[in-house]
């Protein structure tokens, strides 16, 4: 039977992506990483790598086993917690935010962890899509991520806050009329590839308009600064919080029929962390109200 030490440095090659990398995460040396995982396979009676050369990558077994490994672990950390700590709330915790919510959740992390010492919690921040696939991969516990359409069925979400689209213009620009902005003057466009920018193109649809792009970006904050510069003006969504209305050098637009930007808490519904994200959710929903 495979011990929860071999488990742990599977679930450590699983993240670092190599047995050199996960070496060091588990202070064993990459010839004993390579050791526990021939041991690994041979107690589950399957390979669970590709070899190639000297490169070792996840096969499918491999990376259908990785949310099962990490539930084990966390299960077993929470038999570990100190006692008065059965209430799910100990061990590690795992979670990302796109850039624009990771203030908030780190915030709402910090004042958990004040209410649970035994809580050791982790914030990455990455794009939207990433994030939904590490949760469903089971990298992430849970994630502050935008919501798409559609998804796995393995998903749970819990709305958070909506985030209107608004016209941004430079605080010098004295045109009100959203139409009339969009066609003069030079626009800074949100990737459309994403999740945002398709947000994006479906409000210009609905102002029918099609402004002239120059340059195309899939960072809100620093479109803002261009904007700021004075450089062009871009639809974005109303992040929660910016204090762009009381920029000196910026000016919001309300748009009518405006879309909106849904921010939401994404968790596996199997989760052994959904005490943890349950407390998560109901910070950010009160510091969003």
């Amino acid at each position: 039977m495979s011990s929860i030490r071999l488990m742990r440095t599977f679930a450590a090659v699983a993240s670092e992506g190599s047995f050199a990398a996960a070496a060091g995460r588990v202070a064993l040396t990459q010839a004993a990483v390579g050791q526990q995982m021939r041991t690994l396979e041979s107690d589950l009676r399957r390979p669970l790598f590709e070899r190639q050369g000297k490169a070792v990558v996840l096969n499918e077994a491999g990376r259908a086993l990785v949310p099962q490994v990490r539930r084990l672990l966390a299960l077993y950390e929470q038999m570990l917690a100190p006692a008065g700590t059965a209430d799910g709330m100990a061990g590690t915790v795992h979670l990302g935010a796109v850039v624009s919510a990771v203030r908030p959740l780190i915030q709402a992390t910090l004042a958990l962890k004040a209410r649970h010492p035994a809580l050791d919690l982790h914030v990455s921040a990455a794009k939207s899509l990433d994030l939904i696939g590490r949760v469903e991969s089971g990298e992430l516990d849970a994630a502050v991520a935008v919501r798409e359409p559609g998804g796995g069925n393995d998903l749970a979400w819990t709305p958070l806050y909506g985030e209107p689209m608004v016209l941004l213009v430079p605080r010098k620009l004295e045109e009100t009329n959203p139409r009339a902005v969009l066609q003069r003057e030079p626009f800074i466009r949100f990737d459309p590839a994403q999740h945002t920018g398709r947000l994006v193109e479906r409000t210009l649809r609905r102002l029918r308009v099609k402004p002239q792009a120059f340059l195309e970006l899939n960072a809100l904050e620093s479109i803002a600064e261009l904007v700021r510069s004075g450089l062009g003006v871009s639809v974005v969504p109303l992040l929660r919080d910016a204090r762009w209305a009381a920029d000196a050098k910026l000016r919001v637009i309300e748009l009518p029929r405006a879309e909106e930007r849904r921010v939401a808490l994404v968790q596996r519904r199997d989760s052994a962390k959904a005490a943890v994200a349950a407390a998560l959710a109901r910070a950010l929903e009160a510091r969003a109200s």
